[in-house]
């Protein structure tokens, strides 16, 4: 009987001590469970970096299905300690993302906002995107003479670009080596073409000179080792060809079909005519940063 007693005894003791270790390891392995660390997706920009899109009464408002949400959610999957920070404001121009004045901002500027998160969070930054410059050329419409309009279209341009070296040397400056993707535009106005010659003849005038502009933000751009989100290549800006059938609108060239489907530019009233983008064009430009190397 000692001898099975023993047996038993170690067995047990065996049993015990199994069962204790497993517990233990069980107790260790969840408090090393820990959250992943936090890195950041900074946002900046105008309107379209918060997502703007007009409400039912045709109010243009910030919603959680702009490109840079989107764009979220897709980085998200591989990163996910990643959090999203919108710093964009609607409206905003190169020069007054330097030196504020739209919206408010601690240090009186969205470029010192970016500038102050991003030394803040050096080293956890994965990814910066920029829009801006829309919303300079807009400024030359309020002139009130022809003579007055041609010289703010001249000056403007070289403005916008300088504006531009300044905002990217900032935000290299604050943070050395983080990953910054811009993008160029699409343009609304070939909205117009469904408006008689006259309309046709607005919408070639006006992707000429946008294809133009968006070449001198692409310049700029790559001078700064920034990569290029071809938001224009995406909307098919420059394809007057092949006709497109749009529910409602008819028969379209590509380029007006994109414009008519992808944002709130053709839309009925209250909601249009409205630039910005809708969720399917978000879309659109969360694929054109993804595909500029976003990921």
């Amino acid at each position: 009987m000692r001898p099975l007693l023993t047996v038993l005894a170690l067995a047990g003791l065996l049993t015990a001590a199994v069962s204790g270790c497993t517990a233990s390891s069980g107790r260790l392995s969840g408090a090393e469970q820990q959250a992943p660390p936090a890195t950041y997706y900074l946002a900046l920009g105008d309107s379209l970096s918060q997502g703007v899109q007009p409400d039912p009464s045709g109010v243009s408002e910030p919603t959680q299905d702009g490109y840079a949400d989107q764009l979220y959610t897709v980085l998200r999957r591989s990163q996910p300690g990643l959090r999203l920070v919108k710093l964009g404001c609607p409206g905003e121009t190169t020069g007054s993302m330097i030196h504020g004045g739209i919206c408010r901002y601690r240090g009186g500027a969205q470029l010192a906002a970016a500038a102050r998160f991003l030394r803040a969070h050096r080293g956890h930054v994965s990814l910066v995107t920029l829009d801006i410059g829309a919303n300079d050329p807009y400024s030359c419409i309020l002139k009130p003479s022809l003579t007055k309009l041609a010289r703010c279209v001249a000056s403007f341009i070289p403005e916008a670009g300088r504006n531009l070296n300044t905002i990217l040397n900032r935000i290299h400056q604050a943070s050395p080596g983080t990953k910054v993707v811009a993008m160029n535009y699409y343009l609304p106005t070939l909205a117009e073409w469904r408006h008689g010659w006259v309309g046709e003849m607005i919408a070639r005038t006006a992707e000429l000179a946008a294809d133009g502009y968006n070449t001198l933000l692409a310049k700029v751009y790559r001078a700064h080792g920034v990569r290029v989100a071809n938001v224009f290549s995406a909307f098919h800006t420059s394809d007057f060809g092949a006709d497109v059938t749009v529910p409602g609108y008819g028969s379209l060239p590509r380029n007006v079909a994109a414009i008519c489907q992808w944002t709130w530019e053709c839309a009925a009233a209250p909601r249009g005519p409205n630039e910005h983008a809708n969720q399917t064009g978000y879309r659109v430009i969360a694929r054109a940063f993804l595909l500029a190397g976003a990921r």
